[in-house]
């Protein structure tokens, strides 16, 4: 036990200061929040288009909630139309404003004053992966490591619907979780919210129009929080969780 102690000491206070202090950057592999400008869009080139595997670009629209950030859009363009930037901040509260114009991006804002006074201390979770290749769960799982620790906000995953506030869904849902996610969010009591983390969750990511998949979890239930990415980073999905929270 001396031996415990003496080594948790030299390691010292090893929790990230996000929010008070400066957010960690993405890894460099990472790709941050695009930025579009369909002023160098040349007319006749569909060349980002053509190179995008799940129709995320097209006609000066580029839609957050369908790309898979693996860059093929941005190494396309001979005129540098779009780029990826390192910005992690890119959870949204409405599916349309994951589709990024000339316009600012419009970033999630904090729930309502009523739900704020219900989950704004407290948030239980109940985590459903719909089908997901497990790169968006393991992501969500580094939250709850000690660098990061997710429950110094009051954030906790619960392993039953019935102590949860709201579902945290990852994956297409394909057919065969169809009937488990919405049981799983009538099991959950209301008031409750949902989070749909990944683009398959938004709009069913690489499957998406798959006759065995429903393009994401929004068909079924309704969502309070659109986090995109393929996976989202873990500062991405924190970010989003503390905007809808209040506290960023």
């Amino acid at each position: 036990m001396l031996k415990v102690l003496l080594t948790r000491l030299r390691q010292g206070h090893r929790t990230m200061p996000y929010p008070a202090g400066p957010a960690p950057e993405l890894p460099a592999r990472a790709l941050g929040r695009p930025q579009l400008d369909p002023r160098r869009c040349k007319k006749d080139c569909r060349g980002c288009a053509a190179a995008c595997p799940t129709g995320a670009i097209a006609s000066g629209r580029l839609d957050l909630g369908k790309c898979l950030f693996c860059g093929a859009c941005a190494a396309a363009c001979p005129e540098h139309a779009v780029e990826f930037g390192r910005d992690h901040r890119m959870a949204a509260r409405r599916r349309e404003d994951l589709v990024a114009q000339d316009a600012p991006y419009r970033v999630a804002e904090a729930l309502e004053a009523k739900s704020l006074e219900i989950f704004g201390r407290s948030l239980k979770l109940r985590q459903v992966s719909a089908g997901g290749c497990n790169a968006c769960e393991a992501d969500v799982n580094v939250l709850n490591t000690v660098g990061w620790d997710l429950g110094r906000f009051g954030v906790q995953f619960v392993a039953s619907p019935r102590h949860a506030d709201g579902l945290l869904v990852t994956g297409p849902v394909p057919e065969n979780m169809r009937l488990a996610l919405l049981k799983t969010w009538e099991a959950v009591p209301a008031p409750k919210i949902v989070i749909a983390v990944g683009a398959c969750a938004i709009s069913g990511g690489p499957y998406i129009g798959h006759p065995e998949a429903y393009d994401g979890c929004a068909r079924f239930i309704p969502v309070d929080l659109f986090i995109p990415g393929c996976p989202p980073a873990p500062i991405t999905i924190l970010d989003g969780l503390l905007r809808l929270l209040g506290r960023v």
